[in-house]
């Protein structure tokens, strides 16, 4: 077995499903993760099952950029709170109202910016699956960010990357520090079936490992993939 898939196994024995992407209607919840646990939806991918749903992730995947999770959920509650989390609603905002809704994601002005112009290339998908080149073509949006809106919003096999996959990697040892962003990916997607729902798990398992160890320094000694490797 390739020790990518080797990893994959250990992480969902260690901390189960984790039912991403959260989603604020969702009842459902994840005791097991860190932080935020509300709107998960463990061992159940068979959302979203609505343009809001899947608008309301892509909408999460800009305002995340840059920022923690937490400050993203406060943002949208904020929005969810005025009755303006959908396009619908974002639309009859002011300029000054959306920035200070999102306000606590941080860079509010260039992430309200970078949402307007996401929904007018959203409305024009009119329901189609957007490739990744089409979204890397709208302002704003990079490879994770378009990488989390097809995993999660539209159920893409495409492998999402971010800074805790590096540190993550990078301290194990199978990838080296100079690689870049879609050398990455491609480790990871040349190493697992082309499954979403492997892709969306193993994101979610590397976010919550690296919670647990990969937050102070002085826990990097202690992370058991570490013994998994010398195996």
């Amino acid at each position: 077995m390739n020790m990518i898939k080797k990893i994959y196994d250990k992480l969902l024995k260690d901390y189960g499903p984790q039912g991403w992407w959260p989603l604020v209607e969702h009842p459902g919840s994840n005791p097991t993760k860190s932080g935020a646990i509300e709107g998960y939806h463990p061992g159940d991918y068979s959302l979203p099952t609505t343009d809001t749903q899947r608008f309301e992730i892509c909408l999460g995947a800009i305002l995340t950029q840059n920022t923690s999770w937490v400050t993203v959920e406060k943002s949208i509650l904020n929005l969810y709170r005025i009755n303006s989390l959908s396009i619908s609603g974002i639309k009859k905002l002011s300029d000054g109202k959306l920035r200070e809704m999102i306000k606590p994601a941080g860079y509010y002005n260039q992430k309200a910016r970078y949402i307007k112009e996401f929904i007018v290339f959203f409305e024009k998908l009119d329901g189609k699956v957007p490739s990744r080149e089409e979204l890397l073509s709208v302002t704003g949006i990079g490879p994770e960010t378009a990488d989390s809106m097809l995993l999660y919003a539209f159920k893409q096999p495409h492998f999402v990357v971010d800074a805790y996959t590096k540190r993550i990697f990078i301290k194990i040892g199978l990838i080296d520090k100079k690689a870049n962003y879609d050398e990455i990916k491609k480790l990871f997607e040349d190493n697992l079936d082309k499954d979403y729902k492997v892709y969306q798990e193993y994101h979610a398992l590397i976010v919550e490992h690296a919670k647990r160890y990969y937050l102070k320094k002085t826990n990097y000694g202690k992370c058991p993939l570490l013994k998994l490797i010398k195996k």
